[in-house]
């Protein structure tokens, strides 16, 4: 016959395995709350770009942040609602604000004062695109008065590049759409963002290039808004599963991002 302390035991056994089995859920839906307060994760994305959203000749849509943040959403188990914006600076201000729960870009120290960034995702390069038939050659070309460096307003671009480029004038422009048509009024010589970007510029410009060389590297990393750090080892760990899957690298190639490396482990 079973002793009352052998039945308390397996009493104890009993309730310790319905714990452990039911945590994990508990706790996944505990972080979808953090990361997404309305029950969908908000993804903030921009046309235009590899690294936010482009779409293939099929009219699909393929991207970093916006393949990124698909994936999320179904590992967590809620819907996913994709907010446009014109410029990524709209993006990190709506992020700020807690209107938007997540997208990719870069981890600059400004933008860390009003968002929180993961480890990074992927690094890629900074340069220029010229047009067909351009008197600006090489990087050697571009600091001389006259010429007219075209940058996303509210960018790094429009942020650094003055104090690489003294003599160059540094003209914003609203979005790369709006970059394009710039070029098409001589409004602006060159444009400098990063390499994926530029990329996608120049297969809408026949014979523009992508001079040799970058002027720096872009951290890309996912952002969320302040007050949700206690989600980031949940994300970390996300990031360094796409890596190391090859998801990353598959989302590169749909998206047809072009300029990228590999991010260095923090």
């Amino acid at each position: 016959m079973r002793t009352s302390g052998h039945l308390a035991r397996t009493a104890l056994l009993a309730v310790a395995i319905i714990n452990l089995i039911g945590a994990p859920p508990a706790r996944a839906d505990g972080e979808a709350k953090l990361l997404a307060p309305s029950g969908t994760l908000r993804v903030g994305i921009y046309p235009g770009s590899p690294t936010s959203m482009v779409t293939d000749a099929a009219g699909k849509p393929h991207g970093l942040a916006y393949d990124l943040g698909g994936e999320l959403a179904k590992r967590l188990g809620i819907g996913v609602d994709y907010v446009r914006f014109q410029r990524v600076a709209d993006i990190v201000t709506a992020i700020h604000d807690g209107q938007i729960d997540f997208t990719v870009t870069n981890a600059t120290p400004a933008r860390a004062n009003e968002v929180t960034f993961t480890q990074p995702v992927l690094a890629i390069e900074l340069g220029f695109l010229v047009p067909a038939n351009s008197q600006v050659a090489t990087v050697e070309d571009i600091d001389k008065p006259g010429v007219k460096i075209g940058v996303t307003k509210g960018s790094t671009s429009e942020r650094t590049l003055p104090a690489k480029f003294k003599n160059a004038t540094i003209v914003p422009a609203e979005s790369v759409k709006v970059a394009i048509a710039m070029f098409g009024r001589a409004e602006i010589d060159l444009y400098a963002t990063n390499k994926p970007t530029l990329f996608e510029m120049s297969d809408q410009m026949p014979g523009a290039k992508i001079l040799d060389g970058n002027w720096g590297l872009e951290h890309m990393a996912i952002a969320i808004p302040k007050g949700r750090e206690d989600a980031l080892p949940l994300l970390n760990r996300f990031v360094t599963e796409e890596q190391s899957s090859g998801a990353l690298d598959t989302i590169q190639q749909q998206a047809g991002l072009r300029g990228a490396i590999k991010a260095k482990r923090e």
